[in-house]
């Protein structure tokens, strides 16, 4: 396996990033291999999918927001308004909460997340799409705080039939009609699910993540919580003897890959899980191209 391809579950610099480094330096596939092999042992990974090279993850994120994004490239986010920004901060790897606190556009994709996968504890520091450049998601969706993101809210009815209430998400990029056509499937699921949908706990909500200074999902209107009575968080548990989250979830696989094929991913893939939560993310996660609907206009 080419050593472009390690992810490794990391607390240190240990990061897909280095191994996309390291893998410039080979110029054989079996050097590679051998490389890959070496690295994935030393910080006791897993091998999974990941981006195979910068130009592989600049082409998910442009295919993922094409009504805001003109181009990547030189190192650049080229925007259709004409500006454009750092795609990479050139910092090189990041430790794990430099990573969540500061990534650049491609830190983004540094973690794959695994649609459509069982639901298993992800590994220690395993949080893919917890790191949100904060200046992408702004220019894709408005800056909350400065009033930008009320305006592209729209209504969207949940749970049609056993619900019937409406809930506010963004219109920008298709988020809206994502999220309807979420509400529809799971609304024909057996009543034995009512439990873990109804009622919702949120959507569109201006304010920061617990314990830091950095806007939530819910601030551009890209989020859901489902039912709080069914969920988990890591902050509402005590930790293990080493501190680490000890990851427990009640979510059944049914509704996480509801979401998923419809370009949602989900908190409880988190080794800080949150599995009451679901944000719109499709560089990630794109939708089915079966079930996803035309994206509305920004």
């Amino acid at each position: 396996m080419p050593l472009r391809h390690i992810t490794c579950r990391h607390t240190s610099p240990c990061s897909a990033k280095s191994a996309l480094r390291l893998a410039s330096h080979c110029s054989r596939a079996g050097a590679c291999a051998a490389l890959g092999w070496a690295l994935a042992i030393s910080c006791g990974t897993n091998l999974l999918a990941q981006p195979s090279d910068a130009t592989d993850a600049a082409a998910l994120i442009a295919n993922a927001y094409p009504n805001h994004i003109a181009k990547i490239e030189a190192g650049k986010v080229h925007w259709r308004d004409g500006t454009s920004m750092p795609f990479d901060d050139g910092g090189g790897p990041k430790a794990f909460k430099h990573w969540l606190d500061a990534p650049d556009v491609e830190d983004m994709l540094d973690q794959p997340y695994p649609t459509g996968a069982a639901i298993t504890p992800p590994g220690p520091d395993q949080d893919p799409g917890r790191a949100r450049n904060a200046e992408f998601f702004a220019k894709i969706y408005g800056d909350c705080r400065k009033g930008e993101v009320a305006p592209h809210l729209v209504d969207v009815v949940w749970l049609p039939k056993k619900w019937g209430r409406k809930l506010k998400v963004s219109s920008v990029n298709g988020v809206a009609q994502q999220l309807d056509a979420v509400s529809r499937a799971l609304d024909a699921l057996p009543p034995r699910f009512d439990r873990y949908l109804l009622p919702p706990a949120g959507t569109y909500n201006c304010r920061v993540i617990a314990g830091t200074n950095r806007v939530s999902a819910h601030g551009y209107g890209i989020a859901i919580d489902i039912a709080t009575a069914a969920a988990d968080y890591w902050r509402w548990t005590k930790p293990g003897a080493d501190e680490a989250p000890i990851w427990r979830n009640r979510i059944p696989q049914e509704i996480v890959d509801i979401f998923e094929k419809h370009g949602f991913i989900w908190g409880g893939r988190w080794h800080h899980f949150d599995t009451m939560h679901f944000e719109y993310r499709p560089e990630l996660n794109p939708p089915s191209r079966a079930a996803a609907p035309a994206a509305r206009q920004p």
